[in-house]
């Protein structure tokens, strides 16, 4: 930023990012609190061309709601349109996966190439020390000046997994003022303080799902019904089209069978489904690319580490292998079910986290 790294007490400029839900808001007031000088920016995706019309509210974000907080909190607000950028870096890559048979996570993908990138080049060109942010994750500085990132105190709402391509550069100038409290704490903060982001639901879906789907941003002539097959490549039924499925997905397949049939493949060269059964989920490695950790550098190689597959699913125990720069595997202790290719795969020491990457392939034996 523009002023000192060891400038960390009281009187920091600090630009919060901010949705207008909860998070965000007692960040920033907590950081009033602490004696800081507090701006507002929120990000707006939603004014490319052909864009669903979202009355400028989204799962994510809210400008009403982010004007409002800032209102409240008596601090300046400005909003960006960086909707071109969304549509390049984020929703084009999402349709071309699941052009290309997988199953995108675009959360991680939008932190790691876009909102965070975008909010620091704005506090960097204006002078401010650092951003902040609502997410749930904990950051310290070891005596050699290294920031580590950590779970936030809160597992269930823990948020670590999506952030995994933040990097040195990045963290050195982030800060995150709720990593340390549970999620009931935050709310009581917003209640004690007549917060109106109190009384807002916490999002859930995809930022721009509608109704919990997002085919509407698919060509439908890239939509296209085509064959399911056993695991014996055997033609069994007809799916409506690849974008419809992910793997370990059981209804919605229109097959009969005395035997529950999952997905367990997508075949984006021959626009098939492969179905099979439950123990055909299972996986004992997979590989990733796209790597990023947050030291700059994989584990050592052979590092007994744990791994998350998705967001939801407990870390799980596994060895790193790196194959290259960007490029790992990991072997599980334990066979893991429905390993999806497009996932982020996130890996941590303990509390912290290390990096992690795009899954791209999974080996079952």
């Amino acid at each position: 930023m523009c002023h000192s790294q060891e400038r960390t007490g009281v009187g920091l400029r600090v630009l919060v990012s901010m949705s207008g839900g909860v998070d965000s808001t007692v960040a920033a007031k907590l950081l009033i609190d602490q004696g800081h000088e507090v701006e507002g920016i929120t990000f707006w995706f939603w004014s490319y061309p052909g864009a669903p019309d979202y009355g400028e509210t989204t799962k994510c974000c809210s400008l009403d709601s982010a004007a409002l907080a800032a209102t409240q909190l008596a601090i300046v607000h400005r909003t960006i349109d960086a909707s071109k950028l969304f549509y390049k870096r984020v929703l084009r890559d999402y349709i071309a996966r699941y052009g290309r048979g997988e199953t995108p996570n675009p959360c991680g993908n939008c932190n790691r190439h876009l909102r965070f990138g975008l909010a620091l080049q704005y506090a960097r060109e204006n002078g401010f020390d650092y951003v902040a942010t609502g997410h749930h994750v904990r950051l310290t500085r070891d005596e050699k000046g290294i920031v580590h990132m950590f779970r936030g105190i809160d597992r269930n709402k823990d948020q670590t997994y999506f952030l995994y391509g933040l990097q040195q550069r990045e963290l050195a100038h982030l800060l995150f003022p709720i990593g340390e409290l549970t999620k009931d704490e935050v709310f009581a903060i917003a209640r004690r303080n007549a917060l109106h982001a109190a009384s807002l639901p916490e999002s859930q879906d995809l930022c721009f799902a509608i109704d919990g789907r997002t085919d509407f941003l698919f060509p439908q002539d890239k939509i296209l019904p085509g064959p399911i097959f056993d695991m014996d490549g055997n033609r069994i039924g007809t799916h409506d089209g690849l974008a419809h499925y992910t793997i370990g997905q059981r209804r919605g397949l229109g097959i009969a069978s005395a035997t529950p049939l999952y997905v367990v493949g997508l075949d984006a060269d021959r626009n098939a489904i492969i179905v099979g059964q439950e123990k055909d989920l299972y996986s004992k490695m997979l590989t990733a690319s796209e790597a990023s950790f947050t030291q700059g550098e994989p584990p050592c190689d052979g590092m007994r580490i744990e791994v998350k597959i998705r967001y939801r699913s407990p870390a799980v125990t596994a060895t790193f292998h790196a194959l290259s720069h960007d490029h790992f595997s990991v072997d599980f202790d334990v066979e893991q079910r429905a390993v999806t290719p497009g996932q982020i795969v996130a890996l941590y020491d303990g509390e912290e986290l290390l990096g992690g990457g795009i899954i791209d392939n999974e080996v079952k034996d």
